[in-house]
């Protein structure tokens, strides 16, 4: 299934991203650091959604309350 996710907090502002079968896949950013976004998505392709939450949850950009990562965990969680 394919879902969208507004962020807030980052320099990125929107997810987009699929799970089939508990399985992250295509992940693609909306602005933000471009080289450090296409990393992360290639990291996680192919991950369970648990798995991908545990690892960058809770992660801080900087002084920020949040980052591109912690907006995906989030949007993770949020995706049925």
């Amino acid at each position: 299934m394919k879902y969208t996710y507004k962020t807030y907090g980052t320099c990125s502002t929107q997810i987009d991203f699929e799970i089939e079968n508990g399985i992250v896949k295509n992940v693609k950013f909306t602005n933000g650091c471009n080289g450090n976004l296409k990393a992360i998505s290639a990291l996680v392709e192919g991950r369970t959604k648990e798995e991908v939450t545990r690892l960058l949850r809770g992660i801080k950009c900087g002084y920020k309350e949040t980052s591109c990562g912690d907006q995906l965990a989030r949007a993770l969680e949020e995706a049925n």
